[in-house]
């Protein structure tokens, strides 16, 4: 079951509270999972029961996504506000200084919290940020369209599609390699998610100027990445090792941007090594 918390952050107008939903299970070493834009945190969920057999598991709604609410008035859907939210959320929920891992938006905030120091270790799955500007235009143009579909489609129509292997094909595979594995809940669930982000458009809008460049020491750093990711190419991942020589290069067969529910055994035994 999930919950929420309620915690105050600092904003350009003074504190204001903020509240997140997040799904929190099994025990160990503490692990923060992030989803990516659009998503929310149940994309983690064919991996959650693997992890938390060895670890303490957040699986969080980023603000303005999934069940959480917007950031306050003022704040921007920028890593300056955002990875506070973060911290500030850890703090809530008694957690020092966790292992963190995620996916695509997620896997940027993961290595910015990695380079902040907040953390004990970085898993970063298609990690948003490695693009050139053409690479960039492509998958904000391919996540535009695909939040207008969702938003243009009407519940019944979602859910005839999500009944069967093509029509759940049609919804996800942008971001899945194997959609039809998703089950229909799931697919249904998403496409909802994605239409009702109220932190989509701004969030776009802030990551127009992120390219990531700079290095990051003293922790240990996995980016992985999908043989069949379409929306940020594989080959943003030897980018990203060119930014950080220190970090493992991991290749994901057979996975998409979204590899959790292609390989949930492959994607798991990544963040459990990564976070060893």
């Amino acid at each position: 079951m999930s919950a929420q918390i309620e915690f105050t952050i600092e904003s350009p107008h003074g504190p204001r509270p903020v509240s997140v939903t997040y799904d929190r299970r099994g025990a160990g070493e503490p692990l923060l999972l992030l989803h990516g834009i659009g998503h929310h945190w149940q994309a983690w969920e064919p991996v959650i029961p693997i992890l938390a057999a060895e670890r303490d598991v957040v699986a969080v709604d980023l603000p303005g996504f999934g069940a959480s609410a917007p950031l306050p008035d003022g704040c921007a859907y920028d890593l300056s506000t955002v990875v506070p939210v973060l911290g500030g959320l850890c703090e809530a929920l008694g957690i020092d200084r966790p292992h963190v891992a995620g996916n695509s938006l997620g896997g940027l905030l993961a290595l910015e919290l990695g380079r902040e120091q907040r953390v004990r270790s970085v898993t970063a799955l298609s990690p948003a940020g490695f693009w050139s500007d053409s690479e960039r235009r492509y998958a904000f143009g391919t996540l535009r369209a695909m939040h207008a579909a969702a938003s243009a489609m009407p519940l019944p129509l979602i859910e005839r599609l999500s009944r069967s292997a093509a029509g759940r094909t049609a919804l996800t595979s942008t971001i899945y390699a194997r959609p039809a594995r998703r089950s229909p809940e799931a697919a249904v669930a998403e496409t909802l998610a994605l239409r009702t982000a109220t932190g989509f458009h701004q969030t776009l809008a802030a990551g127009r100027t992120v390219r990531v460049t700079e290095d990051i020491t003293g922790l240990p750093v996995t980016i992985a990445w999908g043989s069949r990711d379409r929306l940020l190419l594989r080959r943003q991942g030897v980018r990203a090792k060119h930014a950080i020589p220190g970090a493992r290069l991991v290749r994901l067969p057979g996975c998409g941007h979204v590899p959790m529910n292609d390989d949930p055994a492959l994607v798991a035994r990544v963040i459990l090594d990564g976070s060893r």
